[in-house]
C-alpha cells in the first residue's frame, strides 16, 4: 500500500507544529513531532546532571532512556519518558537548548531515526522536525520547508510561553532562538536545509490562518494526486 508521508522542515518557532497539526485534524493523518523526541532526551540529560558539553555522557544515558509516543482524545501527541508524561515540561526554554545540544550528537539521531521511520512506514503521517526530508523521510511525497525572520520567529514562541505562564522576556527568547538556528545549521549530522525538491514557504507577517490557507492548497494537492 502506498504511504502518504508529508515531511515538514524548518527553524524553531516557524509554526511547523502548530500547522502540521491543523493538516493533521484535516487530512486525517498521523502527526509526528520529532522535536519533540530530542526534548524528551534533553530533558533526560538534563535531570540527570551530564555535562552537557559531554558527547559521551550523553551517549551513556540512551539505554535508560525509553520513550514513546501517545495520542490524546483530541489527536494531541503526548510524550512519555519512561512512561511520565513530560509533555508540558519538554517545551521549556532550558529544555529547547538541550534539544538542539542533544540532537547534534549521531548516535542520539540514530537512536530515533528507526522510531521515526517505523511510524511512516505503517501509517500515514505528517512529520515535521529539522531532517525529516533530508535525512528521515527523504522519498516523502510532499516535502515542506517553513520559515519566518527570527523576530517574528520569537514572538510567536513569547506569545506562546506567556500563555503557558512561564516567565522569560522577548530578547531572551529572540537570543535562545538565534542561538539555536546556529546551532541547527551548522552542526555536522543533519543540518538545518531545505531538503532538494521541498517547497520552501517564508511566513513573516503571516497570520496563523493565511500560513495554514497556504500550506492546506499544498497538501490538498498532494492528496489528491
Amino acid at each position: 500500500m502506498t504511504r502518504h508521508n508529508i515531511a515538514v522542515d524548518g527553524p524553531s518557532g516557524a509554526g511547523k507544529s502548530t500547522l502540521s497539526k491543523m493538516l493533521a485534524r484535516e487530512f486525517g493523518l498521523i502527526y509526528v513531532d520529532t522535536g519533540a523526541m530530542y526534548r524528551t532526551i534533553g530533558l533526560h540529560a538534563l535531570r540527570s546532571g551530564v555535562n552537557m558539553e559531554e558527547d559521551e555522557a550523553i551517549v551513556a544515558l540512551l539505554p535508560q532512556i525509553q520513550i514513546h509516543m501517545e495520542y490524546d482524545t483530541n489527536g494531541n501527541q503526548l510524550m512519555l519518558l519512561n512512561r511520565e508524561n513530560v509533555s508540558s515540561e519538554i517545551r521549556l526554554p532550558e529544555v529547547s537548548m538541550s534539544a538542539s545540544r542533544v540532537s547534534a550528537i549521531p548516535q542520539v539521531r540514530r537512536y530515533l531515526l528507526e522510531m521515526q521511520q517505523s511510524i511512516a512506514r505503517e501509517s500515514n503521517v505528517i512529520m515535521d522536525g529539522r531532517d525529516i526530508g533530508t535525512v528521515v523521510l527523504p522519498d516523502a511525497g510532499l516535502k515542506i520547508f517553513l520559515s519566518a525572520d527570527p523576530e517574528d520567529r520569537a514572538r510567536r514562541r513569547f506569545e506562546e510561553l506567556q500563555q503557558k505562564g512561564v516567565s522569560t522576556s522577548l530578547d531572551e527568547v529572540l537570543k535562545d532562538m538565534i542561538q539555536r538556528d546556529h546551532n541547527d545549521s551548522t552542526r555536522a549530522a543533519a543540518p538545518l536545509r531545505p531538503a532538494e525538491g521541498a517547497v520552501i514557504l517564508n511566513t513573516t507577517g503571516y497570520t496563523l490562518e493565511q500560513s495554514y490557507l497556504a500550506l492546506y492548497e499544498l497538501v490538498k494537492r498532494y492528496m489528491e494526486d
